[in-house]
């Protein structure tokens, strides 16, 4: 599986377990509709779900005028997903990369300013992370 592809399950994963509260490994199943699951996938939507309580913080920390429940659920999960690929996998995969990625599928399943935002919040994490 690209790794496009499976940022793309595991939002659609984060987005179900947000909703629905439903355990990650039923909503990576769910998502996979029947095809072989990849690490990757795994890695993301556990990783966001065990380590919520420390993105949700940075997330929050830039927004501005929004409080998270405020967000619409597509977006607030592809922040969610973004942040703990810069905080987790930046060794792994370039911050540019984890950027584009998040703002090219927030084009596909978010509203027509979900990029813009997206593209913002996740510059001034990245920011942040770096300087840290």
């Amino acid at each position: 599986m690209k790794r496009r592809t499976a940022r793309e399950k595991a939002l659609q994963a984060l987005f179900q377990i947000d909703v629905s509260n439903t355990e990650p490994s039923s909503a990576i199943e769910h998502v996979l509709e029947g095809e072989s699951g990849d690490d990757y996938l795994t890695k993301l939507v556990q990783g966001v779900v065990e380590h919520k309580n420390e993105i949700d913080p940075l997330i929050i920390e830039h927004l501005e005028k929004w409080t998270i429940d405020r967000l619409a659920t597509v977006d607030r999960n592809l922040l969610r997903l973004a942040v703990y690929e810069l905080k987790y996998f930046r060794t792994e995969t370039p911050e540019n990369v984890i950027l584009d990625e998040a703002i090219e599928i927030a084009k596909i399943y978010g509203d027509e300013q979900s990029s813009r935002f997206i593209n913002g919040v996740l510059s001034k994490v990245k920011q942040q992370l770096i300087s840290e």
